[in-house]
């Protein structure tokens, strides 16, 4: 194990020990709600430190999946806003190269502020990998006098999930294991130390042929209990819940998660819970550092299009040019990925200083506006100065035409709205590659 000292980065290797004992839970697998008053000042006091200021040393955010695209931005972001943090990542989808750079851009933040660096941790393993994620969170347990597990770890932000939409349809019992499964056990496994602040990874697939309504889509269209919502117009109508149509595994598996994390936390009022709907990430870091860096064969708009760029790929096969829309190509709400982690830090602030509706409430991170493929790659274009050969193909399975945020719920609930463009989303990409010499 590599270690520095207080505020610097500690990485340490996979871990399987589970010689020290799990706390005790109720037969469910999950523990009985506290309700001690004891238990309730320990928690105000708890909140009141967050309040206060910056996290003291001893608190900390958990981040799974934490090295990967969206994952390692928001661990950067995370930084920048004074939280310690704690990344787990079995490395699938991502490299540990990518420690060193979070590392260094938050270090030239904070001395740029001339603030201090929090705490940045990072464990290679996998997050179902129950033992080892016992062994981690034994290390943060606090003590108790009452018996009610408490945790220096304050909230967990689940990024680790499978994603692409074409391997899900192909291989669904990977995507039911992992993401559906692997959640289920993950947050039981929380609960037993007390840890119950939980930022959920979702996407806008919950929202199923829906998106083909051609209006922005409202976070009221998919919902996990009845209630009673207010159209712009004034008007109340009281929805149900369930999903419409959604259309390929991944987007089924997102819903499920939704759905159980919405019982959870109406079983238990001491969770508290956001469930982020993201439409379509895209760009990078601008200082070039950081970046979408996938393993595997992207699937992705622009990260095909770099591979494009980079003749990795002879050309951009354009998935659909008949869908209804003004150039025949499908339209996607495309957000900058430093907005998008921003986003989370928002869901974050607001669940730990007890500022959210419900305990457990979604919100869509998007733009409010929708680009179509040929604009993205129009710009693309701009911002090279190079052609990108492309195709028209048939349309995928599983695909919509148009899926674009209302965002209304999380500028008026989060204080949250993007600030960047599509522009500066496709020439944060080009000094990535610059930066990474794929790109002269």
């Amino acid at each position: 194990m590599f270690q520095f000292n207080s505020g610097d980065m500690i990485v340490s290797p996979p871990r399987s020990d589970s010689s020290s004992p799990a706390p005790a839970s109720s037969p469910s697998g999950f523990s009985t709600p506290a309700t001690s008053s004891s238990v309730l000042f320990d928690n105000a006091i708890s909140n009141l430190s967050i309040l206060q200021g910056l996290l003291s040393d001893d608190q900390y955010v958990l981040v799974t999946g934490g090295l990967g695209y969206i994952g390692s931005h928001t661990t950067l972001e995370l930084l920048k806003a004074n939280y310690n943090v704690i990344v787990i990542d079995n490395l699938s989808n991502a490299f540990e190269s990518v420690v060193d750079r979070i590392n260094l851009l938050a270090k030239q933040h904070h001395e740029k502020e001339g603030t201090p660096m929090p705490i940045f941790k990072y464990y290679c393993q996998d997050y179902q990998d129950t033992d080892a994620l016992r062994s981690l969170l034994d290390e943060y347990k606090l003590p108790s006098r009452w018996g009610a597990p408490k945790s220096k770890i304050i909230g967990v932000i689940h990024f680790a999930a499978h994603k692409a939409v074409e391997e899900s349809i192909r291989n669904p019992l990977k995507y039911y294991s992992n993401n559906v499964r692997g959640l289920i056990d993950f947050v039981g496994t929380l609960d037993e130390y007390g840890i119950k602040t939980f930022i959920f990874s979702s996407s806008a697939t919950v929202y199923g042929t829906l998106a083909t309504s051609g209006s922005p889509l409202r976070e009221e269209l998919c919902v996990h209990k009845t209630e009673v919502v207010e159209h712009p117009d004034g008007s109340r109508k009281t929805v149900q819940p369930g999903s419409t149509g959604i259309t390929n595994p991944y987007g089924r598996t997102k819903w499920m998660c939704e759905a159980i994390l919405s019982d959870l936390a109406l079983s238990d009022p001491e969770w508290t819970i956001v469930a982020l709907r993201y439409f379509n990430p895209i760009g990078c870091d601008s200082s070039g550092l950081l970046g979408e860096d996938p393993r595997g064969t992207p699937t992705n708009l622009l990260p095909v299009v770099v591979k494009v760029m980079t003749g990795q790929i002879p050309e951009l096969r354009v998935f659909g040019t008949d869908w209804d829309t003004d150039d025949g190509t499908a339209v996607r709400d495309f957000i900058h990925v430093t907005d998008l982690a921003q986003g989370h830090i928002a869901a974050l602030n607001a669940a730990v200083h007890g500022a959210l509706r419900e305990n457990f409430r979604t919100f869509n991170l998007g733009t409010g506006n929708g680009h179509s493929v040929m604009e993205v790659v129009e710009t693309m274009e701009k911002a090279t100065k190079k052609p990108i050969p492309r195709k028209a193909v048939d349309r995928r399975a599983g695909d919509v035409g148009y899926c674009v945020a209302a965002a209304g719920r999380s500028k008026d609930e989060l204080q949250w709205t993007t600030h960047k463009t599509l522009t500066d989303a496709c020439n944060d990409i080009c000094t990535f590659l610059k930066v990474s010499g794929h790109l002269g």
